[in-house]
């Protein structure tokens, strides 16, 4: 099991960099959440707030394409509110609405993370178009 979770943190978290470097790279503004150290961020979680932009709108339009993400944790799945842990850590409303959690597993890929890198950049620009409501 030890082998298992060194092999997870590192394959797992390089495709994590890759990502969050992709997604940099497609949206400049896009904010990361959480620690900007790799070594200080979980292995198989990105975090990203996009201003001007609806979570829910973002999450539909990536959908559309085969990209499963989050616009919160589990337990709030479903609820239509920005989270109350960004919220209680000082964080704009408008802001907190915009935000997406990008998941990785055992079976993510590089063309997963290239997927992303691909469609983040039309979407974001769909949804800053519609505007925050």
């Amino acid at each position: 099991a030890a082998e298992r979770r060194e092999w997870f943190a590192r394959e797992i978290g390089a495709l994590r960099d890759h990502l969050v470097d992709a997604v940099r790279t497609a949206v400049p503004d896009a904010i990361l959440g959480g620690d900007p150290s790799p070594g200080g961020r979980l292995p198989a979680n990105a975090h990203f707030t996009f201003p001007g932009c609806e979570g829910d709108s973002l999450l539909l339009l990536l959908d559309a394409q085969g990209i499963e993400c989050s616009t919160g944790s589990a337990c709030t799945a479903g609820v239509a509110q920005p989270s109350h842990v960004l919220l209680a850590a000082g964080t704009d409303p408008d802001l907190a609405r915009g935000t997406l959690r990008f998941s990785l597993g055992h079976t993510s890929t590089e063309a997963d993370v290239e997927a992303v890198a691909k469609a983040i950049g039309p979407a974001v620009e769909r949804a800053r178009a519609a505007g925050l409501s």
